[in-house]
């Protein structure tokens, strides 16, 4: 039988690790998408890039994306259309409730459990529920934490029949920092015998995109950024994707100078060097 697992895949580096960490463990996979009405929805784009190259290695998955793109006018958050301009600098206290989107994991949670519970009843199998969430979204998102996952997760228990306990969560990365989840999707590439640039270049972190000559790069100063670029600093490896700023595209020893003072509120204490 095969292992059958449903994924919240947003196009990220996080959720696009834990894909490869659920393939290279011989899961058939749902990968699910959200469109929110999100500022950011280049994202989608890379999911489905990414996804048609891990089809064409004929790994088994599917992608299936969802349309609530209605509930963008009546949710207030920088990252929605119309929202305010986001903030640069590294999550803190003054700029992390502004990326907040009110209770966004629990309308993505409750989805990908009613398709995960018709997984598992229509082919009588036990079925996990895979996130990528890591400790740095604890600070920022209170819904990304494991306390509210276990409350969630109880709800949907009690909300369901008994055919519900086959239903599981799985969250590999959930006390990992960022710099630690992309370590363990290197090894994972070299273990799947892929160019971790093939998998990379095709995920999208900037909540702030910037376009030259029609061509979409990521912004190196909002804090999703530079927590991006700080764990490929970690790792000593360039990130594939392309940055600039508003004037040119920038390449990768500008981006780590850029940064290189700014410390990240998931390394307390620690300098950024490049």
């Amino acid at each position: 039988m095969n292992k059958l697992a449903v994924v919240s895949f947003s196009g990220g580096m996080d959720s696009s690790t834990l894909l490869l960490k659920l393939i290279a463990a011989k899961y058939s996979v749902k990968a699910v998408s959200f469109l929110y009405g999100q500022k950011h929805n280049i994202e989608i784009d890379r999911a489905k890039n990414l996804i048609s190259f891990l089809q064409s290695k004929s790994y088994p998955i599917s992608h299936h994306i969802i349309n609530i793109g209605g509930l963008g006018e009546l949710l207030h958050s920088s990252l929605i259309d119309g929202g305010s301009e986001l903030e640069n600098g590294s999550y803190d206290i003054d700029n992390m409730k502004d990326t907040v989107v009110p209770n966004r994991n629990k309308i993505f949670s409750s989805i990908t459990q009613s398709i995960a519970l018709s997984l598992s009843i229509k082919n009588n199998s036990d079925v996990i529920i895979g996130m990528g969430v890591h400790s740095g979204d604890h600070i920022v998102y209170p819904d990304c934490r494991k306390e509210f996952r276990d409350k969630d997760y109880d709800a949907f228990i009690s909300g369901n029949w008994e055919e519900a306990e086959r239903v599981k969560y799985y969250l590999p990365y959930i006390d990992m920092t960022k710099s630690e989840v992309l370590k363990d999707g290197l090894n994972i590439c070299r273990d799947l015998n892929l160019d971790y640039r093939d998998v990379y270049s095709r995920t999208h972190t900037s909540y702030n995109v910037i376009k030259h000559d029609n061509k979409i790069y990521s912004d190196c100063m909002s804090s999703s950024s530079i927590e991006r670029i700080q764990s490929f600093i970690d790792n000593n490896i360039e990130d594939p994707i392309g940055y600039a700023d508003k004037s040119s595209p920038l390449n990768w020893e500008i981006v780590c100078d850029r940064i290189s003072n700014i410390s990240l509120s998931y390394k307390e204490n620690q300098d950024s060097v490049c």
